[in-house]
């Protein structure tokens, strides 16, 4: 089956095919248009009227929009939870939280565009403005450009089309060559949905094809990427004067102090570790466990990485599914090298299994030069000992990254120093760095992002600010 990319009014197939394949037997699954320059042109000029169309919709149109992709999706949950295993990374149980997830991130967009409000200004509270009064209102920032990764190809597509609609925007969607069925499956309830022709353009293929032309273009408003760091670093050097959401790499990590169930917070750290099959951005990479209980948790942590089954994605005892490529398998393989040659040793894992990769860790010193400075993307971790709360905030932010941390404690001040004092765009307390809800603000510092997705977030972020005043005549 070759899937169309939809420009303008148009569902376009092309002679230029490139195979999108199943992670984990290797077999081509589907082939994908790829586009040219000539086709991005079309989209951008297809997306000039969208942004006018778009506009023009009221936040009830909008949100009616949105609420029935909701509907037309809670009927069709199975099908694409089975999509998204047939080209990704996560197995048929995760696929299928995936699933609701969107539903709840595509409910909250269609509540929000309800409640994208403004707010009223005191004009009249500045000496010589008497006169005045006014507000300010978001308005829709216009065309956005979004171009989303391969982990979660249906509720991250959700998390930029959802926000990019109930803001009143036009949207340009460029979907992971990995995975792009969800994105295209998801365009198409869209328009099946009601939204209108021209509001939502998706182009596939490599961007060898077709250039920088979708990030650079001043028609662009705003770019919206989630991806790696070095990716994200050239599209902000790119994009000149617009707006840009950088949902970028992370190495996680939790603090776990010695006032906790062992067994409960290795459970935790361990799922947090194979979701995914470790290909997620807020997955721990990360662990610094108290001396007190260090031992304890190192030997449970081994256990139940042994017990994880690996295997067809498709099956429902599966545990952990495949990684995304066989590049992206020696890339984890190169990582695990390079940390045993600065003084990590492996003490679970570290073989490729067919297209997977085991559970694996590594123990090193909180300390070492290599700590936190590279994202392993893939269900690697590593373990390290600390004497005290003051040593495990230092390794946590001994990094270049600052997505999300997490700290398991039953102490409050422990809690309370911790959230503080760790560097990242969010903390979690007894909770790994992976807990995370669709409405919350969402994103990182440093190398980790630029900015805040989360529905209402990532509302405010395609929106402009725009100050109305009215200096009245009252005599």
């Amino acid at each position: 089956m070759t899937l169309k990319m939809l420009i303008g009014e148009n569902w376009i197939e092309t002679k230029e095919k490139f195979s999108i394949q199943n992670a984990y037997s290797g077999r081509t699954v589907y082939y994908g248009s790829c586009a040219s320059k000539k086709h991005v042109e079309d989209a951008l000029l297809s997306a000039e009227k969208g942004k006018d169309i778009s506009r023009e919709l009221s936040p009830y149109m909008r949100s009616e929009i949105l609420t029935k992709v909701v509907s037309l999706l809670s009927k069709r949950k199975e099908e694409f939870a089975k999509t998204i295993v047939s080209e990704g990374v996560k197995t048929i149980n995760e696929s299928r939280k995936e699933v609701d997830r969107c539903i709840n991130t595509l409910t909250l967009c269609a509540e929000e565009a309800k409640r994208n409000n403004g707010e009223m200004v005191s004009f009249n509270a500045f000496k010589g403005s008497e006169n005045r009064t006014g507000y300010y209102v978001n308005s829709p920032i216009g065309i956005v450009t979004a171009i989303t990764p391969f982990n979660d190809p249906l509720n991250l597509v959700a998390h930029k089309l959802g926000p990019a609609v109930a803001a009143g925007n036009a949207i340009i969607l460029k979907p992971s060559d990995f995975t792009p069925v969800s994105a295209i499956k998801l365009g198409e309830l869209f328009l099946e949905a009601g939204l209108p022709y021209h509001v939502l353009n998706i182009v596939t293929g490599p961007l060898s094809n077709f250039g920088n032309t979708l990030v650079t273009d001043n028609r662009v408003n705003m770019v919206s990427f989630t991806g790696g760091t070095k990716s994200g670093e050239a599209i902000t050097k790119m994009a000149g004067i617009k707006k840009v959401a950088m949902e970028l790499g992370s190495s996680s990590p939790v603090i776990v102090m010695n006032d906790i169930d062992v067994d409960e917070v290795t459970a935790n750290c361990l799922g947090a570790i194979t979701w995914a099959a470790g290909q997620n951005c807020v997955g721990v990479k990360r662990m610094y466990v108290h001396e007190d209980i260090y031992d304890a948790f190192k030997n449970k942590l081994i256990e139940c990485a042994k017990k994880i089954n690996i295997g067809n994605p498709e099956e429902e005892t599966t545990d952990m599914g495949p990684i995304i490529s066989n590049y992206a398998i020696k890339e984890i393989e190169e990582s695990i090298e390079e940390l045993k040659t600065s003084g990590y040793t492996v003490i679970q894992g570290g073989n490729r299994i067919n297209n997977a990769f085991e559970p694996t860790i590594l123990e090193g010193d909180f300390d070492n030069p290599l700590n936190g400075k590279e994202e392993i993307f893939g269900p690697v971790a590593t373990l390290s000992k600390i004497k005290t709360l003051e040593e495990g905030i230092k390794a946590c932010n001994d990094s270049p990254y600052g997505l999300h941390a997490g700290i398991f404690t039953n102490n409050v001040n422990y809690a309370f120093k911790a959230t503080e004092l760790i560097q990242c765009g969010g903390v979690m307390v007894n909770d790994t760095s992976d807990y995370r809800i669709d409405m919350m603000p969402f994103g990182g510092i440093k190398q980790s992002g630029i900015g805040r997705e989360g529905v209402a977030s990532a509302i405010k972020e395609m929106t402009a600010t725009k100050i109305v005043c009215f200096n009245l005549n009252n005599k």
